[in-house]
């Protein structure tokens, strides 16, 4: 049976290449937890060394040699990219709204699917050794912050520093020896791909996630959580609270959010109202800036609450202080005359 298995291995290298490395997806996403987790970040630095052995193995390997493991190596190699980059994937995607989450991810979703094509294998170690450096930032872009205890840029390119120190360790070891320019020519790649991407604000800000943002006629904090008013007929369910407002006179307008972010994180996020008028698009109206604090599993409660607006199209930006967005909330406002109204309570 193993001689069969060897064999069925050698006639479909490809294929199991690619179901090894589609496993690695279905690992992640059976046993994603909290980006803080301890276990999760040491599962994370030990795919990294792996890969990062296995490839500077391949990269000294003598012309002509062979090794017992030379054809698993890939499929493993395969396997544990497909795991980090399906989890960098998952966690870009939750902490951006899906607007900026796209931009990022059809990157991630790109280089996925070119890994498994015959002209990108055939540029072998490069390749390789360019989703390994992504995988290096990725993964201290989101645990710099944590140990920081905040965003920003200075966070942000010290993380950038700090994941170029593996690789760049092992090209100085091997002094920088003309097969090293197979390390250092993608990480080179991939970091000024990293510059680009935030410097247009698409890089979305993990560890932060909005899980949850609505609209609301009131918010009022209780020993229990909060409570939220709203008049939302009960078909209109994808909406949260009052996305379609009608305010009466004296009204307020109440955006509510939940953001979760690590342990031992202190921050501040701002809340940017913005109101489409006519010919010009969207126009800033407020800026309220709020501080949030980590470690909550149900993520950090807060709100933003405005008293002066006129009808028409809003929405609703929770950014970090760089400007990079985590989520938003589109809503409408009518004015209506005075009149008896029953609100619905909501628990958060």
């Amino acid at each position: 049976m193993i001689k069969r298995l060897r064999s069925f291995a050698a006639e479909n290298e490809r294929g199991v290449a690619a179901a090894f490395f589609a496993g690695g997806f279905g690992v992640d996403l059976v046993t994603l937890g909290r980006i803080d987790s301890g276990l999760m970040i040491a599962q994370q630095a030990a795919y990294l060394a792996v890969i990062t052995a296995v490839l500077t193995h391949m990269l000294l390997e003598p012309a002509g040699a062979t090794f017992r493991y030379a054809r698993q190596r890939t499929a493993l190699v395969h396997f544990l990219l497909g795991a980090l980059l399906s989890l960098y994937t998952l966690f870009f995607f939750k902490s951006a709204s899906l607007l900026v989450s796209f931009a990022f991810l059809g990157v991630l979703v790109a280089l996925l699917l070119a890994n498994e094509t015959r002209r990108f294998k055939a540029l072998g170690l490069h390749f390789k050794f360019g989703l390994l450096a992504l995988c290096h930032l990725c993964f201290f872009a989101a645990v710099v912050p944590m140990v920081v205890g905040s965003l920003g840029v200075g966070v942000f390119l010290l993380s950038l520093l700090v994941g170029c120190v593996p690789l760049v360790a092992i090209a100085a070891w091997l002094r920088f020896a003309p097969p090293t320019k197979q390390i250092v020519l993608p990480l080179g790649t991939v970091l000024l791909g990293f510059l680009v991407f935030y410097f247009f604000r698409l890089i979305p800000p993990v560890p932060l996630s909005i899980p949850f943002i609505g609209v609301y006629h009131g918010v009022e904090r209780t020993a229990e959580g909060y409570q939220l008013s709203h008049e939302r007929a009960g078909w209109r369910f994808w909406h949260n609270g009052d996305q379609r407002f009608r305010a009466q006179p004296g009204d307020r307008v109440y955006v509510f959010f939940r953001v979760f972010s690590p342990a031992r994180f202190s921050d501040q996020v701002l809340l940017r109202w913005y109101w489409r008028e006519r010919g010009k698009g969207w126009v800033l109206q407020d800026t309220i800036p709020i501080r949030i604090v980590g470690g909550r599993e149900e993520g950090f409660r807060g709100y933003g609450v405005k008293a002066k607006y006129q009808p028409g199209a809003w929405k609703v930006q929770v950014e970090t202080m760089d400007g990079r967005e985590i989520g938003r909330v589109y809503f409408d406002v009518e004015t209506i005359p005075e009149a008896p109204r029953h609100f619905r309570l909501d628990a958060a």
